[in-house]
């Protein structure tokens, strides 16, 4: 696989310089100082590739290998006439992206907020630091500091019973903290929604429901995936995190039938997946190795990171790269699988773009600023243990089709001979 790890520009805490030292040979980045729904333009993208590009003829060079994300506007994911202009913007993006020879763009199509988490400091056995979700605490915010219209409905009697009992001993400032850490948004900032004004966001997908999203992003796919057919360029949407709905918003990119679904919308190997065994592990229903011996062929982008159900299946926290619940070794050996396919069948990428997603906050990065989830010793840890377990795997899988070729030869040459 082609080892990368995302980057989000010059602000990043995280030097270009690490991503190198921890063995990238690709960065996943984006034009993130840019208003979501404008065209990104071939000098703004160039001056990206040259910045990570500047200290190639000294150091191990890096490229750009990813774009994560072209983000979506709102009025897409809404269905509002505005998306014409939108759409337009986001066929130009992908236009200029491929002239600047840039051939992978990820994007998600979930509303409002990014990813969802309660807490970005849960402390581990070992000191380190992981994201958490918790179901009960998501709830307290949604029915005592949000006070959702209709939300008791989406709440199991015990655990509204339980969010409100807890909220009653919270200080202002744990308040506040979970406040913030629910309404974060994006990952690599350190903005978050303001509180105020957050309740109209929601009630802009009031009337919304999970077939109305999905036929937007239907609508979207279809009128974008041309373009990136015709530019060489593969989409790739990432899953939703967590995958169910949230604060009333539907989603609509959880399972491994919605996976399949979209990628039928628009049948085309322009139209792929960002295959996130982190945000798909939550569920226990999604078969991980599974999904990619059936969809293969059509994953290309990679993270890999591990999350662990805890007593209550809502709740996980993002575990080490090679525990929690997902089957690594699994997962691992049927991408280098499919990698293998491609370079015998010459169909599709046969190095997939790969980086391990978020990582915990450990040694010395501690005591430092950082991106929660994107700190450069926890990432550095994960890359490490999941580049050993793919050579392992590769060189496993190349020697038994080595003896099987050298098998079947030699049974060709006993046959002559009978």
């Amino acid at each position: 696989m082609l080892h990368t790890m995302r980057w989000f520009g010059p602000q990043d805490p995280v030097s270009l310089f690490a991503l190198r030292q921890a063995g990238c040979t690709g960065v996943v980045t984006a034009l993130h100082q840019l208003p979501v729904g404008s065209v990104w333009s071939q000098d703004d993208i160039r001056a990206r590739q040259q910045l990570i590009e500047a200290d190639n003829d000294r150091y191990a060079p890096l490229h750009w290998a990813v774009v994560e994300s072209l983000p979506v506007h709102e009025d897409i994911k809404k269905g509002r006439p505005a998306r014409a202009e939108y759409i337009r913007n986001y066929q130009q993006s992908l236009r200029n992206l491929a002239a600047c020879g840039i051939r992978t763009v990820c994007y998600n199509f979930m509303p409002v907020l990014d990813w969802s988490r309660t807490n970005l400091t849960y402390e581990m056995p070992d000191g380190s630091r992981a994201l958490r979700f918790v179901w009960e605490d998501f709830a307290l915010f949604d029915l005592c500091i949000l006070r959702r219209p209709g939300a008791e409905a989406d709440y199991e009697p015990e655990v509204a019973a339980a969010a409100r009992a807890k909220f009653a001993t919270l200080t202002p400032e744990e308040i506040t903290t979970l406040t913030n850490v629910v309404l974060l948004g994006l990952p690599g900032s350190e903005e978050a929604f303001e509180l105020n004004g957050f309740q109209e966001l929601l009630n802009e997908y009031a009337t919304i429901d999970a077939d109305a999203l999905r036929e937007n992003l239907y609508y979207f796919l279809r009128e974008v995936g041309p373009v990136a057919e015709e530019v060489g360029i593969g989409l790739c949407i990432h899953p939703d995190d967590p995958p169910f709905p949230l604060l009333g918003l539907p989603r609509v990119v959880s399972t491994e039938a919605d996976l399949a679904g979209l990628l039928q919308a628009y049948d085309s190997p322009a139209n792929g997946l960002t295959f996130c065994t982190g945000s798909l592990g939550v569920r226990p229903d999604n078969d991980l190795p599974g999904i990619v011996r059936r969809l293969g062929n059509r994953i290309h982008f990679v993270h890999l990171r591990a999350t662990k159900r805890e007593e209550n299946p809502r709740n996980f926290h993002e575990a080490d790269h090679l525990e929690g619940d997902v089957d690594m070794y699994a997962v691992v050996q049927e991408l280098v699988r499919e990698e293998l396919r491609r370079a015998r069948t010459g169909g599709g990428n046969p190095s997939l773009p790969m980086r391990p997603d978020h990582g915990h906050q450990m040694l010395d990065d501690l005591e430092k600023r950082t991106y929660p989830g994107y700190s450069a010793i926890g990432r550095l840890r994960g890359l490490a243990e999941l580049r050993g377990l793919e050579l392992g795997i590769r060189r496993n899988l190349e020697a038994s089709e080595e003896n099987a070729s050298a098998q079947l030869s030699d049974e060709a040459h006993a046959t002559r001979f009978v």
